[in-house]
């Protein structure tokens, strides 16, 4: 495995600014080979693609962070609710959809 230094270089106006940042990584020359062939054959600067598979990366992490956040938060209101008596069983609710379908049945 060798180590290969993605420099990352910010597009203002089409011109390149001075470096920002260097990203350092290790991977199988391998991959790295296919990586670039297929930048190049998209036209795109390795460094480009990379920079959008992070943020993409980013904003799948940040929103199911999110998502568990807002699942963690639900399942506290039921089991409030629950506890409140609020709550229904899972067999009142089969029961009750069970006589739902049947009567959608025979309208149908």
């Amino acid at each position: 495995m060798r180590t290969y230094i993605l420099s990352h270089y910010p597009h203002t106006g089409g011109s390149l600014m001075a470096k920002e940042a260097v990203f350092t990584m290790k991977l199988e020359p391998e991959l790295r080979a296919e990586f670039m062939a297929e930048a190049e054959a998209a036209h795109r600067p390795a460094s480009q693609v990379l920079r959008e598979l992070m943020r993409e990366f980013v904003h799948h992490q940040r929103e199911a962070r999110k998502y568990d956040k807002f699942l963690n938060r639900k399942v506290q209101v039921a089991r409030s609710s629950m506890r409140a008596g609020r709550g229904r069983s899972n067999d009142d609710v089969e029961t009750d959809f069970a006589a739902r379908r049947a009567r959608a049945a025979r309208k149908a």
